[in-house]
């Protein structure tokens, strides 16, 4: 494998408690290089058992965020919209502190928000106001914004990779960018790898998920052809394996789609490494 992997903990589901905090000794002897955790507790000091024990490892930290309907920075409520923002810097600082160089995730909109109606432009440029201040105090921190688009069903701001590049266009700053998602693609791009050949000057950060959110090679993500199409464009970064299970609600996973988490861990491993 040509490209470092991290391993999301969200398959653990949302709580990043020490039941989780205990697993990263098994991710690391399995072989990946770092690990994505998503932050819903802002409280900084809840962190320091994380990045002492992900250094202790040799594990690069990478940090996610998905904002929910209170911290919906297109909120037609000032006040939503501000505690967005504040969400963003809350997990900024985190990312931060942890030596994460992103903050990745949907935090341009609220995740299963909808007005059955598409984007306004007033929505699109709540969006660009917000992001832009969010990105001016991520500067401040060396930390760059890696937005990503959900799939239609989980988002209506952006919902495939060139309205998110539109969207980065507008916004136009140097710490905001890209994550292509690979489960998020399968269902609404016409041609994945050609999607991400359009956004790939924008792109630093990449993540694997299966059509089913399980095992990598389980499902009908076109694994192989993306790492060509990485390999095609020279790309330089990680790649962070993200699958679910039954123990993360928003995801809507109501069957089994593994044995248990070390199952999906250590087999997703083995097919990067059998194709990489």
């Amino acid at each position: 494998m040509k490209h470092p992997i991290a391993m999301n903990l969200l398959v653990f589901g949302p709580e990043m408690d020490q039941n989780v905090l205990s697993e990263l000794a098994f991710i690391a002897e399995t072989g990946y290089q770092g690990i994505e955790i998503p932050i819903f507790n802002t409280d900084l000091a809840h962190w320091e058992a994380w990045k002492n024990e992900a250094n202790r490892l040799g594990l690069q930290i990478f940090a996610c965020g998905i904002a929910g309907p209170s911290e919906n920075l297109i909120s037609p409520d000032p006040a939503v919209r501000k505690a967005g923002l504040d969400y963003i810097k809350a997990t900024i600082d985190i990312a931060a502190y942890l030596g994460s160089p992103y903050i990745s995730g949907p935090i341009h909109s609220a995740l299963g928000v909808f007005t059955g109606k598409p984007a306004t432009e007033q929505e699109i440029n709540w969006a660009v106001d917000g992001v832009t201040e969010a990105a001016n105090y991520a500067a401040e921190k060396n930390i760059t914004i890696c937005l990503e688009y959900l799939n239609r069903f989980e988002s209506y701001l952006v919902s495939c990779a060139d309205e998110l590049y539109a969207l980065v266009g507008k916004i136009n700053h140097p710490n905001v960018r890209i994550m292509y998602d690979t489960f998020h693609a399968n269902i609404e791009e016409k041609n994945t790898s050609e999607a991400l050949k359009r956004i790939a000057d924008q792109t630093p950060h990449i993540q694997i998920s299966e059509s089913t959110r399980g095992i990598l090679g389980q499902g009908q993500v076109d694994i192989r052809g993306l790492l060509l199409t990485l390999d095609e464009l020279n790309y330089q970064g990680w790649i962070v394996v993200e699958s679910f299970g039954m123990k993360l609600p928003a995801a809507h996973i109501w069957r089994k789609m593994f044995e248990s988490e070390r199952e999906l861990i250590r087999e997703s491993y083995r097919h990067l490494m059998s194709i990489g």
